[in-house]
């Protein structure tokens, strides 16, 4: 178990279970295809134009949901990530029973980063799932349902 500095109150109570895990990739339609190699079915995706990315999200076998992000403008703080540390886990996103509790508690967060404990594997950071990605929405509101091939060109999200 991981050692942590005594300023710092652990999550575990905090957490209902592991939504999803994000990786940061170059190339999407290769994603993809690992993704449904893996026997992952398509559940939607969008571009989030006003941060520079497109993403996209799968169901695995067993209930576990992955979600991978390609940045789509030059200047995008995920270009920024993927030139600095290379394709890999950028987030995983939680369920929590109380956001505030967890903002909370994930601000001392920032220094177990500074101290090179988690090294570059996680960027802990809590938003209000509202906050988060407002493409998201859209793709849900969608009126029909989303193909992969819509997402990957660009069809879903604009603006």
């Amino acid at each position: 178990m991981l050692d942590l500095p005594e300023h710092l109150e652990p999550l575990t109570d905090l957490i209902d279970y592991l939504d999803h895990v994000a990786p940061g990739v170059h190339n999407l339609r290769a994603a993809a295809r690992l993704f449904q190699l893996l026997g992952g079915t398509f559940i939607t995706g969008a571009d989030n134009a006003r941060q520079g990315f497109r993403w996209i999200h799968y169901r695995l076998p067993g209930g576990a949901k992955i979600e991978a992000l390609a940045p789509v403008s030059d200047d995008c703080f995920l270009r920024r990530f993927l030139q600095s540390r290379g394709e890999g886990v950028h987030h995983l996103t939680f369920k929590v029973s109380s956001v505030s509790d967890a903002a909370r508690r994930a601000e001392g967060g920032r220094a177990l980063r500074r101290s090179g404990c988690l090294e570059r594997v996680i960027h802990l950071s809590v938003q209000r799932p509202r906050d988060a990605y407002p493409t998201r929405r859209l793709a849900r509101e969608h009126a029909t349902p989303l193909s992969l091939e819509e997402v990957l060109a660009g069809e879903v999200g604009k603006g």
